[in-house]
């Protein structure tokens, strides 16, 4: 083979190679959201004078609306009541419940499949996690879930 065609054989590997890289760096892109919320009872509304605190997760596939959370907190005035999801409201605002979860005891994990709706919600920050106690029915501690950039 001449020099010539040694030369043009390189090249097309290189680029051949170089292209199957960008295509897997492309195919390797996540499709997922996450979302955090600092959770506290100045958050609540009304606020309360509680020294409790956690901090809500969450992780939102955005091809199939399945939503993986862990919420863990400390310090409430006692043993946690209910817990869940509440929706969709700004921060200063109160919603019903969207999500409740099957355990309030700390840490709480879970996963669910949300509505088109309620994706749109979260991610547009219309969410926030919730801990109840017997002394703060209301809610004790409270943290809105915000996008993680």
């Amino acid at each position: 083979m001449t020099r010539y065609g040694n030369l043009l054989r390189a090249a097309l590997i290189t680029g051949v190679a170089s292209a199957a890289l960008a295509g897997c760096g492309m195919m390797s892109k996540s499709n997922t959201a996450s979302f955090s919320g600092a959770m506290n009872a100045a958050s609540e509304v009304p606020p309360n004078m509680t020294r409790g605190s956690g901090m809500a997760e969450a992780w939102l596939n955005r091809d199939t609306n399945v939503l993986k959370y862990k919420i863990v907190y400390t310090g409430l005035s006692g043993p946690a009541t209910a817990a869940h999801f509440h929706g969709p409201a700004a921060a200063g605002a109160n919603a019903g419940v969207v999500l409740p979860f099957a355990n309030a005891a700390s840490p709480i994990e879970g996963q669910a499949t949300l509505t088109p709706a309620q994706a749109a919600d979260l991610v547009a920050g219309k969410w926030y996690a919730n801990i109840h106690t017997a002394a703060n029915p209301g809610g004790e501690i409270r943290g809105q879930m915000l996008p993680k950039m």
